[in-house]
């Protein structure tokens, strides 16, 4: 059995104007930042990572986790062809989250992880729709497990949906902030890695639910 130190893992989350970074060899050595940037996100996101990482180097990193969407377009492309570029450079694996599932687990770690309880995740869309979704802890409670997938639907619909839930449920609506769910980001990334998965940088797409054109 390998005693090798468990590599560091580099979490990115940018689906919104904020730009939240994670790093952690989930032993001993644990950081996180977030910067509000605003527009400035594509500009300064490059030199940010760099300033961040360090002492760690690139040869630290044992895989890439990135916040996929549903968020604003722009931001959420920039996050994960980042992600991508720096997976196939370092020829490490690249988990792509759900931006819910990680608010999700975030609000979790402030209450008991219930696995009866099932979690309702619902986040402003453009044009008068919402992104939602519903998670359920996983039953050893090392992760989460989506029962409705993330989707983009009318508030008609999913206050239907919740209307009619057959299982006791929280709420939570994923508004602001939501940068500082980069430490999330990173969490449910290691557990797959714990768990033996190893997904190829091209495996990382973004989940945009809508065009961003009308």
């Amino acid at each position: 059995m390998s005693h090798s130190p468990t590599p560091y893992g580099l979490a990115l989350h940018t689906t919104t104007p904020e730009l939240g970074l994670a790093i952690s060899n989930f032993t001993s050595d644990s950081r996180s930042q977030v910067w509000h940037l605003e527009r400035e996100l594509s500009s300064k996101m490059h030199y940010h990572l760099i300033e961040f990482i360090q002492p760690q180097t690139w040869a630290d990193l044992g895989f890439i986790a990135v916040a996929k969407g549903p968020g604003g377009f722009t931001g959420t492309r920039i996050g994960v062809v980042t992600a991508r570029t720096l997976g196939q450079q370092l020829h490490i694996p690249v988990f792509a989250v759900s931006t819910l599932a990680a608010f999700a687990w975030e609000n979790l770690g402030k209450n008991t992880r219930n696995a009866s309880i099932n979690i309702a995740v619902e986040m402003r869309a453009q044009r008068g729709q919402i992104f939602a979704a519903i998670y359920q802890t996983t039953l050893d409670g090392y992760g989460l497990q989506a029962i409705i997938p993330d989707t983009v639907m009318t508030t008609e619909i999913w206050q239907a949906k919740l209307a009619n839930w057959h299982q006791e449920y929280q709420l939570i609506q994923a508004e602001n902030q939501l940068a500082a769910s980069v430490n999330s980001i990173l969490q449910l990334a290691y557990l797959d890695w714990q768990s033996g998965k190893r997904p190829d940088w091209s495996e990382a797409l973004p989940f945009y639910g809508q065009h961003p054109v009308g």
